[in-house]
């Protein structure tokens, strides 16, 4: 028998941008349902195990205040449940796992830990409600205004379907926007449609960014330590892969070597930083050290652990087939060779791979770490993915409102100094802005062919109108399904501005459930729009860049 739900606000998918949505709308009063289709909640921060890439000013700006509150009780968590050393325990800048792709590199189950606290409060206080294991399966529309969800269980339960004031679409995919027939892009537009300096030649919406199914490993350093899973199934195919890309991989992709994403010249790397050689031209990154989530010298010395690091690595990145395909053979295909890739790239890495620190081949002391990811086998929960469906919206972001070479003529290049007539300045400023944010354009190689796509751009602004569709009512999108285009995408879909657009989009649904109004109306209007920017700077909702931003 079918369950029924009825509340103010329905989230589904309970991601980075779903939990931050759930939050606010909860605060507010709102009563709210959240659904997701994993155990855990959190998307790339948890059940797609992420370390959060973020802005360098991360620390004292560039979130929001519930964002940096998330940050500041993953690392009170470890100082609480974890036997830290004295200087680690007293590091206000604590990086648990010591990765240099984030200043908090931690376990994906501390997290989990920490959202869940979180969230306690309004699902004790009747206010929340998380279903998981649940997918949407059909869309009630009446005209432009949805009525109802409807979830399948993966569990074989009953189906529920939950009615609701608004919806918000945060899923990885924007799943809903086909299922409500709501107006929305896929993949790439055309140069001719968007101006975009580094968009293509001709549109493609099969082309998107590869997705990664990340995993977990640790590392035995004992003589004799051999941690050697079975053979894969599809490990031949994956070990002697190359990916059909332009401009082309150097080789194949289980290899040390990889490109710069700025230049696409061939990088040589490394397991693990001892082996960096500049003479034997190793001068490349420590791949186990960029993504670290365990550090062991943060421990009491009587209590130090394996290090352990997350493997999201060009090795990984699954480009043959794609998950917002119309064929459910292929979306089906794509989940198990991804996986059966991650697995192969494991394998290869404890057996054929190149040991830079014995001379031989295989690293058989690492073994997967599915305890900090809440799988058996350390793969994550979900694959991490990089694009979504997206809105047509009421506004598009584009390269132009971001692109430092768009706006100025002038590029920033990694690791050279920053261009001093840079030196303060933003990306467009919108008088509609409901958050901010900063990354690389960053886009990985993609089902359509394209090497990587790596474009510096100014610190940003996340406009009211990329989040409400141009037709639909009562929808508002609440991750990284807003309206930017394949090429603006690539610096939107970072954990801290994910959480900006769902916390943005929890408190316009609140808004509008409190004033009795919609979105559009919200973004129409001056009055209401100043309101409602006012409501979300004292929340803690920082909607504009300073003035004279460091650079």
């Amino acid at each position: 028998m079918e369950r029924e739900l009825r509340c103010d606000i329905l989230i589904v998918g309970a991601g980075t941008g779903g939990c931050a949505a759930a939050i606010a709308a909860c605060r507010a009063g709102r009563r709210v349902v959240m659904t997701e289709p994993c155990e855990w909640v959190g998307g790339q921060l948890t059940s797609q195990a992420v370390p959060p890439d973020e802005n360098r000013w991360i620390e004292m700006h560039g979130g929001t205040v519930t964002y940096q509150r998330f940050r500041q009780q993953v690392r009170r968590y470890y100082r609480e449940h974890y036997p830290l050393s004295a200087d680690a325990r007293a590091d206000v800048h604590l990086n648990p796992g010591t990765g240099f792709v984030s200043r908090l590199c931690h376990e994906p189950k501390v997290s989990h830990a920490v959202l869940l606290e979180m969230l306690a409060p309004f699902e004790s206080a009747g206010l929340l409600r998380v279903l998981r294991f649940v997918e949407p399966t059909r869309v009630d529309a009446d005209g432009d205004a949805i009525r109802s969800v409807t979830f399948a269980s993966l569990h074989a339960e009953s189906d529920v379907t939950v009615s609701a004031d608004y919806v918000l679409d945060a899923t990885e995919l924007g799943d809903l926007l086909p299922m409500s027939g709501t107006e929305y892009v896929a993949g790439a537009e055309a140069r001719s449609q968007t101006g975009e300096l580094h968009a293509a030649d001709q549109a493609d919406p099969h082309n998107v960014q590869a997705i990664t199914w990340c995993f977990a490993v640790g590392y035995d350093p004992a003589p004799g330590a051999d941690h050697t899973i079975d053979r894969p199934e599809q490990y031949d195919r994956w070990r002697d892969y190359t990916p059909s890309v332009a401009p082309s991989w150097p080789g194949r992709l289980f290899s040390w070597t990889d490109v710069f994403p700025y230049t696409l010249a061939p990088r040589n790397n490394y397991l693990f930083a001892s082996e960096s050689d500049p003479a034997a031209g190793r001068s490349g990154q420590s791949y186990f050290g960029y993504r670290q989530i365990v550090g062991a010298r943060h421990w009491d010395a009587a209590h130090r652990p394996h290090e352990a690091t997350i493997v999201n690595w060009p090795m990984n990145d699954y480009i043959e087939a794609d998950l917002m395909s119309e064929s459910e053979e292929e979306r089906e295909r794509a989940l198990i060779d991804s996986r059966q890739m991650a697995l192969s790239l494991l394998y290869w890495l404890q057996t054929d791979a190149p040991n830079y620190t014995t001379g031989k081949t295989g690293y058989p002391g690492l073994y997967p770490r599915g305890d900090a990811v809440g799988t058996n086998d350390g793969l994550a929960q979900y694959p991490y993915i990089r694009e979504s469906r997206r809105i047509s919206a009421r506004f598009t972001v584009t390269e132009e409102h971001v692109g430092t070479e768009m706006r100025h003529g002038v590029v920033r290049i990694p690791g050279q100094p920053e261009p001093t007539e840079l030196y303060g300045l933003t990306g467009e400023r919108f008088a509609d802005s409901v958050g901010i944010g900063h990354y690389r354009i960053d886009l990985h190689i993609s089902t359509g062919g394209d090497n990587y796509i790596d474009v510096s751009t100014l610190p940003f602004h996340i406009p009211l109108g990329a989040l409400i569709p141009v037709r639909m009512r009562n929808l508002i999108a609440a991750g990284k399904n807003i309206g930017t285009t394949h090429i603006s995408n690539g610096c939107y879909r970072l954990h801290p501005v994910e959480w900006n657009i769902g916390e943005a989009a929890g408190h316009l649904a609140a808004f509008c459930v409190a004033q009795g109004v919609e979105p559009a109306h919200v973004h129409e209007s001056t009055d209401l729009l100043d309101e409602f920017r006012r409501e979300l700077v004292a929340s803690g909702v920082r909607t504009e860049w300073p003035t004279t931003a460091p650079v």
